[in-house]
């Protein structure tokens, strides 16, 4: 690894930055590391990419845990990945241990992102040697199972998720064709010749929705715990190192899929440590600092996970890595396995801002709980318009023009009507990263095998080929309720 990163003080300094903005945004209800890193990306477009990674980094290693702060304080996830969290951190909070909750949050949070970031370091090069020698048909049947998982997994019906992918590729189309050179979906429109700009929309869609959505939330009857001045008791806290480490593990196996996130891993971790864990110092759901361990650990440890198809394969593994996806694609940069071997630095700086956001998570993580406290007590009203005009600003100064701002305002109405009506915006984006990759690839692969004898098994009849059809038609058939029912029925009648 390249530790000159580690030497420089302002690399440092972006990733502290990141994590105080990851801890306000984190903790703050209905906003989440989505929201955080979609900041920054409009304000960090114009700088270094080691820069802007590193405050990435920063804002994602933070906001995964600081949702835990209002899901203890005030029963409130402050993402959806907290909502396990909640289901002892705020019981534990009204016995007066609110300390003790968020000190175990804060442990858990920090082995679970360092297991992570580790499974990064030593799985990343090896799926990228096996992306070697994946076919242009290859590339584009990744993306179909990266949006095909992503639309199952991000809306709970499988048409809709799949609906929010197929209109994000729409609008990958628009502007002009990469193989003709042709302008297509412009419908004589100038400013779409150039395509629809990725940084406005991604603001609309995640800033702005969730400054609509929430708006409609009412502030009253929320009631902030105080933290208490109870002792400590580490042997108890780190007592449940095991289930940290099976948290862990499974972090890092659900964010590795494409699509599943914090939320499923968080869950997922919870349900085992229920399963498990015989003797918790009190039953499940009444105050367990092993259920805060279990949600803890597995939410950031997705991280990591998260991290290793978008940087071998390019297929993010959440939101958070699809908008991540987005900055390699503004600095010029294309991630897959060619970015081992012709920018390795930037794998190192990943690997760097997000250990060194795991220091601030161990330093701020608990020092700052008690202004959190207070932070979350401003009301919607005065907080949401600084945020408004933080996303106004980001998209107008992409390029200095009005048309993004009105770009940022389409979609995120666009965004809020999605949310309201269970479509998924994380989708949406997604399709709008990977259409293009998903269309260069298959008249790619179409243009290989058109001069050959036998064009279908040219292109299909391949092992990595037929693995990843076989992973599409798979991801399909679990998702479908439909298929599911027929399924179900089928097995009746055979029984019967």
């Amino acid at each position: 690894m390249n530790i000159a990163v580690l030497f420089n003080p302002f690399f440092i300094i972006y990733v502290a930055l990141g994590a105080v903005l990851g801890l306000l945004v984190g903790a703050l209800p209905g906003l989440s590391a989505v929201t955080g890193v979609a900041l920054v990306v409009s304000i960090s477009y114009t700088w270094t990419t080691n820069d802007a990674l590193a405050m990435i980094m920063g804002v994602y290693v933070m906001a995964c845990f600081s949702g835990a702060v209002t899901a203890i304080l005030m029963n409130i996830p402050g993402a959806p990945a907290a909502v396990a969290t909640a289901l002892d951190g705020y019981p534990l909070a009204k016995k007066g241990q609110a300390k003790k909750a968020i000190m175990t949050a804060v442990v858990y949070s920090f082995f679970g992102s360092i297991v992570g970031i580790l499974a990064l370091i030593f799985l990343a090069k090896p799926m990228s040697s096996l992306a070697l020698q994946f076919s242009p048909i290859d590339y584009f049947l990744l993306a179909v199972f990266g949006l095909v998982t992503a639309g199952s997994i991000a809306s709970k019906d499988l048409v809709k998720g799949l609906l929010c992918a197929a209109f994000g590729v729409l609008f990958s189309c628009v502007g002009i064709d990469p193989m003709m050179g042709m302008p297509r979906f412009t419908f004589g429109i100038s400013h779409l010749v150039l395509g629809i700009p990725t940084i406005p929309a991604l603001i609309g869609l995640f800033g702005l929705s969730e400054i609509l959505e929430q708006c409609t939330v009412s502030d009253a009857g929320v009631q902030v715990l105080a933290l208490g001045k109870n002792k400590l008791e580490f042997k108890e806290i780190i007592g449940c190192w095991k289930i940290g480490v099976r948290g862990s593990i499974i972090g890092t196996l659900v964010g590795i899929l494409p699509g599943a996130g914090a939320p499923v891993a968080s869950l997922l971790s919870y349900s085992n440590a229920k399963n498990l864990e015989k003797h918790p110092t009190v039953p499940f759901g009444e105050g367990a600092v092993e259920g805060i361990a279990a949600s803890e650990s597995a939410n950031n440890a997705v991280i990591g996970g998260a991290l290793i198809p978008m940087l071998s394969m390019g297929i993010p593994g959440d939101s958070v890595t699809t908008i991540i996806l987005s900055v390699f694609y503004i600095h010029g940069l294309i991630p897959g396995p060619l970015l081992f071997t012709q920018t390795p630095e930037l794998f190192h700086v990943i690997i760097t801002g997000g250990l060194i956001g795991c220091v601030f998570l161990l330093l701020l993580g608990y020092s700052t709980a008690p202004l959190l406290a207070k932070v979350v007590r401003i009301p919607r009203k005065t907080l949401f318009p600084v945020i408004l005009v933080l996303c106004a600003v980001g998209a107008y100064a992409n390029n200095g023009s009005l048309y993004e701002v009105f770009i940022m305002i389409f979609f995120g109405v666009i965004g809020y009507y999605m949310k309201r009506h269970d479509y998924s915006p994380a989708s949406t984006v997604l399709g709008m990263v990977l259409g293009q990759l998903m269309d260069s690839n298959f008249r790619r692969a179409m243009s290989l095998s058109r001069n050959s004898d036998n064009p279908f098994g040219n292109m299909f009849f391949h092992p990595i080929t037929i693995i990843l059809s076989l992973l599409i038609l798979v991801s399909l058939l679990a998702s479908s309720d439909k298929i599911k029912a027929i399924i179900g029925k089928m097995r009746f009648t055979i029984c019967k």
